[in-house]
């Protein structure tokens, strides 16, 4: 909950949870971060293939940007501290200059046609918009007296040499590129990709596209977190599904620990007879670190670390999976990552209707935007029968409304986090 709601909870994963009703959330991501394995070096990438990829080290500029004085549009470079007299003043055209030619010098008295970009000539120390002057047979024919130092972008004024252009931990988009490029970086040293290995379980799954026996469902899980682990700084290997055979299970814990950094896994961490996941996780030599979380959906999440592997076991109902990923998964793996700012997204909204809610564990509900009202503020509406099967509802959301554990009503216009997809 974000500290300006009234009901006085700092963050969502700070959520207030009951420990008689669970782990706390927050506490199950402390252990998980402490378990965390080791970052792996660094790469050097030319910046061409770099994007999505996160910086390893601050990056400062070698020189000031811009590096040289510039016109800021097209006009007319003049000395405009020694113009004499009150005016009007008729300077003749000396020369020209545009982007990428060498500055020059201005002849005293008289006024060089500059383009946008080109270097302010030695001796000007005003550009005239071409708007403001009369050409008249080579000469200009200023009305009015401009301001010193008009039009002009000073070398330095978007950095200083040596400042910081862009920290450790920063994801390279489109917007980094352009600082990095500004600055003459070439190429630059990211961190090594997260290994993570994705599989979901369950006797009754499907590959979508395959007719469906009895009893068998369609698998969402591998796909749905398939496509939230799509990012440039994760290396993924997608497993097909397996069935809730302990042999073959357990076999692919031995298996991917030797090489993955997360193994992510979907099913068989509830209680039920054929949910085998933690006990032969603990076989393969596995650490049980969080489970039975004080949260909802999701309780049954679990972490763990075997060897350098980290797991993080999620429900095998898909609302549940998702929300385990956003709120545990995605931090962690954003850690690993070297990101400079890990964990969930967060927006302070009000909600459009009164939510009942029951105390004890914080509870994630998926909810629509809906706008801003007329005092400015963002609203959210819940949606309907909440359930950690409703695959279809959760396409229809924007993202979760974070319930704090403590909170048993919030009425309609209450302040919320929300957490966008």
């Amino acid at each position: 909950m974000n500290e300006l709601a009234p009901l006085g909870k700092p963050d969502p994963l700070r959520c207030g949870c009951d420990d008689a009703r669970g782990l706390p959330v927050d506490v199950a991501l402390a252990r998980g971060l402490a378990a965390l394995p080791r970052m792996r070096g660094v790469e050097d990438l030319p910046l061409s293939l770099a994007t999505g990829r996160v910086l390893a080290h601050r990056v400062c500029c070698p020189q000031p940007l811009p590096p040289f004085d510039n016109a800021a549009m097209d006009g007319y470079a003049i000395a405009g501290s020694s113009l004499p007299g009150a005016g009007p003043w008729v300077l003749p055209v000396s020369g020209r200059v545009r982007a990428g030619d060498a500055p020059g010098r201005l002849q005293p008295g008289t006024a060089c046609r500059i383009l946008t970009g080109a270097p302010l000539p030695a001796g000007a120390d005003t550009v005239v918009a071409q708007e403001a002057v009369r050409v008249q047979g080579g000469r200009v024919i200023l009305a009015f007296r401009p301001r010193s130092g008009a039009h002009i972008r000073r070398a330095g004024e978007d950095i200083a040499q040596g400042a910081e252009i862009l920290g450790a931990g920063r994801v390279i988009g489109s917007r980094e590129a352009a600082a990095l490029a500004s600055a003459g970086c070439a190429g630059v040293a990211v961190h090594p990709r997260v290994r993570v290995t994705l599989l979901a379980t369950g006797s009754e799954l499907v590959e979508p596209g395959a007719p469906l026996a009895p009893g068998q469902i369609w698998n969402s899980n591998r796909y749905q977190l398939a496509a939230a682990l799509a990012q440039p700084w994760i290396a993924l290997t997608d497993r097909e599904a397996l069935p809730d055979t302990p042999d073959a299970l357990l076999q692919f814990f031995g298996q991917t620990a030797a090489h993955a950094e997360l193994i992510v896994t979907t099913g068989g961490v509830s209680v039920g007879d054929e949910d085998h996941m933690r006990a032969l996780f603990q076989q393969a030599g596995g650490t049980i670190l969080a489970s039975d979380l004080a949260m909802k959906p999701g309780k049954p999440v679990t972490l763990g670390r075997l060897g350098q592997a980290l797991w993080l076991g999620l429900p095998g109902n898909p609302v549940a999976a998702h929300v385990g990923w956003m709120v545990l998964g995605a931090p962690l793996a954003q850690v690993m990552a070297g990101l400079s700012e890990p964990g969930p997204r967060k927006i302070v909204a009000r909600l459009a209707e009164t939510v009942e809610h029951r105390p004890g564990r914080c509870e994630y509900r998926l909810a629509r935007l809906l706008g801003h009202d007329a005092r400015g503020a963002l609203q959210v509406r819940c949606l309907p029968a909440p359930g950690s099967h409703r695959v279809a509802q959760m396409a229809q959301a924007d993202g979760l409304v974070a319930l704090p554990a403590d909170a048993e009503v919030l009425a309609a216009d209450a302040l919320v986090d929300f957490l966008p997809f």
